[in-house]
């Protein structure tokens, strides 16, 4: 990958990592734009990492209350929130990635993530129930863990899914983005782990020279950064629906590329 490439790669994966309109979908999609085949695994290790780093840059305050309290609320609803992705992570942890190599699935994945941001925004006005910290149960943490889970599938939004599944349990709009995003961390630590560790193991290389890679990664932070301040300012105001537009579009483009063109997806 050249310079130009890991700039461009790093700032798509910071924008739509928070933006709910899928990062992984966005880089399959700029992967097979670029013709990109090597230093795919090393490359989302670090970009991912940067975009770790933008999140607890944003929410020092709570993540810092969390390591102060390890068995406070918030800390216990992240975790029971993190569980499903944990176990659905470990078991069909080579199908996911080979979902994730070929892009079978990008096409259906923008649809479905444009559906959750639109039922989200139907049943959050309906239900009003307004919860924050005091009121959110462990079984809301549960349901909102489950609806990451959709999000293990390239093209589903992991921003989207969790914030549309705490918009479906009545949170507080608020409080449904920050709780998504705090529940990025483990999210996004946990597999760029077990991916740093399968390079490792494996003795390839990184696949990506230092300072193309370097330059990915602040990139992607500063990039994510700006994604997540821009989200906390303009959530509370702004409806999802706006972002279901934009993905609906490029899943109905991309799956007319898949079954029909096929110049992208061959």
């Amino acid at each position: 990958m050249g310079i130009i490439e890991v700039i461009v790669l790093g700032i798509i994966q910071g924008l739509t990592e928070f933006l709910p309109i899928s990062s992984s979908g966005h880089l399959v999609l700029f992967n097979k734009l670029f013709g990109i085949t090597e230093g795919t695994v090393t490359f989302s290790i670090a970009v991912h990492i940067a975009t770790l780093v933008a999140v607890v840059s944003v929410l020092w305050k709570d993540v810092l209350e969390m390591i102060k309290k390890p068995t406070g609320k918030l800390t216990l609803l992240v975790i029971v929130a993190t569980i499903p992705m944990g176990i659905v992570g470990f078991i069909f942890k080579d199908l996911l990635k080979s979902f994730l190599e070929t892009g079978v699935t990008v096409g259906f994945g923008f649809l479905i993530t444009g559906t959750v941001l639109w039922l989200a925004e139907y049943m959050s006005k309906k239900e009003n129930k307004n919860k924050r910290l005091e009121e959110t149960s462990f079984l809301d943490a549960l349901f909102v863990g489950c609806a990451q889970v959709i999000a293990m599938l390239p093209a589903v939004s992991r921003s989207g899914s969790t914030t549309g599944g705490a918009l479906f349990r009545g949170l507080n709009r608020e409080f449904a983005l920050k709780f998504s995003f705090l529940m990025s961390i483990p999210a996004i630590l946990g597999p760029a782990a077990i991916e740093a560790i399968d390079v490792i193991k494996d003795g390839s290389g990184l696949g990506v020279e230092f300072f193309p890679l370097i330059a990915g990664m602040l990139a992607a932070g500063i990039s994510g950064y700006l994604a997540i301040k821009f989200m906390l300012k303009i959530f509370t105001k702004a409806s999802l629906k706006v972002f279901s537009y934009y993905v609906y579009t490029l899943g109905v483009l991309v799956l007319i590329d898949q079954f029909i063109t096929k110049i992208f997806f061959k």
